[in-house]
């Protein structure tokens, strides 16, 4: 018989949404962030095993930080002034960076005393995209005595 630990069930739930809880459950989580301002700080991850995956500790000096990124290509201003020119250069743009490093950039603006670990897609709708970030306070002593974490240099 095989037997899962409590992080496999989370990955293997979330490795297919559509086939578990997970779609259910967050289509009604989904529904409140839309509320919510684009970037807040949550007391628990919403994907634990990912969160532990990538360096997540539940302990002074770690944070959650959830952001909103709207979806789709960059948009850019048509030109008001001057002639029409043939190609406008307004429409098929895309952005120089993803919208998991455009979110991790937020995050580190937001909150000017913390370095991003790491970051992970929540879920996504029709219009926009959620990603979770961690975020550590290199000043907290909990982490600066950490052996095993690495921090990333400060953007």
């Amino acid at each position: 018989m095989f037997v899962m630990c409590a992080y496999k069930h989370i990955s293997e739930a979330w490795k297919n949404p559509e086939k578990s809880y997970v779609r259910d459950l967050m289509r009604r989580v989904a529904e409140r962030w839309r509320r919510e301002p684009a970037i807040v700080r949550v007391e628990n991850p919403t994907r634990l095993d990912r969160a532990r995956r990538l360096g997540y500790k539940a302990k002074q000096g770690f944070a959650v930080v959830r952001v909103r990124i709207r979806k789709g290509g960059a948009r850019k201003i048509r030109p008001v002034s001057g002639r029409r020119q043939k190609a406008l250069g307004v429409t098929k743009f895309t952005r120089g960076k993803s919208l998991k490093m455009i979110a991790q950039d937020r995050a580190a603006k937001r909150f000017p005393n913390m370095i991003p670990l790491n970051s992970y897609w929540t879920w996504d709708d029709g219009k926009d995209k959620w990603f979770e970030v961690i975020m550590v306070d290199p000043n907290n002593p909990s982490v600066r005595n950490d052996r095993k974490l690495t921090l990333p240099a400060k953007i």
